[in-house]
């Protein structure tokens, strides 16, 4: 006979996990938190800082891009697939929701010349850097 300490805590956490298993995203929203957090990837390049977002499954109608206070600023939402039945799935592990990133932009970008394209679930915003024109070194002669 195995003999085990009960725990009152374990079943309600057991429940509670049963409850909240098929919906992620109702705690979230409560919270103002997303349950869908696209990941991004940031670069440097010669003449422009790049920020691949990945957004699976988001249109492009779906994603904004702002400058607010010196930030670049990409929301969007996913949203969920109308024809989706719970009882037909096993597992469901996609989540959906607003997302919002947020970025700190250098000081040398050229924010009049942000590009941004979407393609395969990829979003890449290119975010120029000014030309900063640098004077070459010249002797000053002493008098």
């Amino acid at each position: 006979m195995l003999v085990t300490r009960f725990n009152p805590f374990k079943e309600m956490r057991d429940l509670e996990q049963k409850l909240f298993r098929y919906y992620p995203t109702v705690e979230a929203e409560e919270n103002g938190i997303s349950a869908f957090k696209p990941t991004v990837s940031t670069r440097e390049g010669e003449f422009a800082y790049h920020v691949e977002v990945d957004v699976p499954g988001v249109k492009k109608e779906d994603i904004s891009i702002d400058i607010k206070e010196n930030n670049l600023v990409i929301s969007g939402e996913r949203s969920f697939k109308e024809e989706r039945q719970e009882k037909d799935y096993y597992k469901v592990e996609s989540s959906y929701g607003k997302f919002q990133r947020s970025f700190a932009l250098p000081e040398n970008v050229d924010v009049e010349n942000i590009e941004a394209s979407c393609a395969d679930g990829v979003l890449e915003v290119v975010l120029p850097k000014l030309k900063i024109e640098t004077n070459e070194a010249r002797k000053i002669t002493i008098k």
